[in-house]
C-alpha cells in the first residue's frame, strides 16, 4: 500500500495561498486616520486664531463712526456725547447695554434706546424719546409728565397741545390713601383716554380728589370726569354730547350711563 506522498523539491511551500488576480494593481496603503485628525485640529485652531485677531487685534473692525437717530426735542450731539462710545476700540468689544443704562441715566428724556452694532465700523443709537402728556409748573417752568407718570424734563416754554396739570387735592380720604403722587398718575390715565377732538382741546387738568378730576377747554368750556374710571366709555360719552350739543359749554360724564349738559 502507498504511502502519503511528500512534497518534491524545488516545489512552492504557499501554493494554498490565493494568488493575486493578474489584473489586480498595486496594494494601496490606508490613509493615516490619526495624522488626518491633526490636521483638522491644526487648522481649526489657526482658522479661530485668525478670527480672534481680525476681531480684536486688527484695524479692520474698530469703531470709526457713531450714528444717532429717532431724536426729537434731544439732539444727536447730546446723545453721542452722554453715549461717550469708545472711538477707536474693538466693535465687538463695545458693551450694549452698559451704553443703554448709561443713556437712560444721563438723559432722562429717553424712554428706550437700542445699541446696535453695524459692522464692519459703526455704532447706532437708536433713540425714543419720551412724550409729555401732562404740564406741572413749577417756579415759572414746566416740569414734563409721561404716560406713565414719570416727570422727566424740565422746560421753560411750555410744549404745544400739552394740558397744565393743576393738583390741588382737598383733604380727603382719597388723598390719604392714593396721595399727591397716586393722583398724578390718575390724571395722567384721564389724559390718555381722552378723544383725539378733546385733548387737542384741552389746556388744564384739575385734580381735587381721585373722583373729582375736570377739565377745561381752549374755547371756555368745561367738563366734569370724574375719577379715571371708565374712561373709554367716558370719551364715547363725550364725543356723542358735544356732536349732538355743539354750543353747550358744560358736559359732565362723571357718570357715563347719566350723562348731563347745560350751557355753562
Amino acid at each position: 500500500m502507498a504511502g502519503p506522498t511528500t512534497a518534491q523539491p524545488g516545489s512552492d511551500k504557499r501554493a494554498d495561498t490565493p494568488a493575486r488576480p493578474p489584473h489586480a494593481g498595486p496594494a494601496r496603503r490606508r490613509p493615516n486616520r490619526r495624522l488626518t485628525l491633526l490636521l483638522a485640529a491644526v487648522a481649526a485652531v489657526l482658522l479661530a486664531a485668525g478670527a480672534i485677531w481680525a476681531l480684536y487685534g486688527s484695524s479692520w473692525l474698530r469703531v470709526e463712526r457713531v450714528t444717532v437717530s429717532g431724536t426729537d426735542v434731544l439732539t444727536a450731539k447730546e446723545v453721542e456725547a452722554a453715549a461717550a462710545v469708545p472711538v477707536g476700540d474693538p466693535l465687538v468689544s463695545v458693551d450694549t447695554g452698559a451704553l443703554e443704562k448709561r443713556l437712560r441715566q444721563k438723559l432722562s428724556r429717553i424712554d428706550t434706546v437700542d445699541v446696535v452694532r453695524s459692522w464692519p465700523h459703526s455704532i447706532g443709537l437708536k433713540v425714543i424719546e419720551r412724550k409729555p402728556v401732562l404740564l406741572v409748573e413749577k417756579g415759572g417752568k414746566f416740569v414734563e409728565v409721561d404716560g406713565e407718570g414719570v416727570r422727566f424734563a424740565t422746560v421753560s416754554a411750555a410744549p404745544a397741545g400739552v394740558p397744565l396739570l393743576e393738583l390741588e387735592p382737598e383733604p380727603s380720604a382719597s388723598l390719604r390713601r392714593f396721595g399727591g403722587d397716586g393722583l398724578l398718575r390718575e390724571a395722567v390715565r384721564v389724559a390718555g383716554d381722552l378723544p383725539d377732538r378733546v385733548a387737542g382741546k384741552t389746556v388744564k387738568v384739575r385734580v381735587s380728589s381721585y373722583d373729582a378730576i375736570s377739565l377745561e377747554l381752549a374755547d371756555g368750556r368745561d367738563v366734569v370726569w370724574g375719577s379715571g374710571e371708565q374712561g373709554a366709555e367716558k370719551a364715547k360719552v363725550l364725543t356723542a354730547l358735544m356732536k349732538a350739543a355743539p354750543k353747550a359749554g358744560h358736559f359732565d360724564v362723571s357718570a357715563p350711563t347719566a350723562p348731563a349738559v347745560s350751557e355753562s
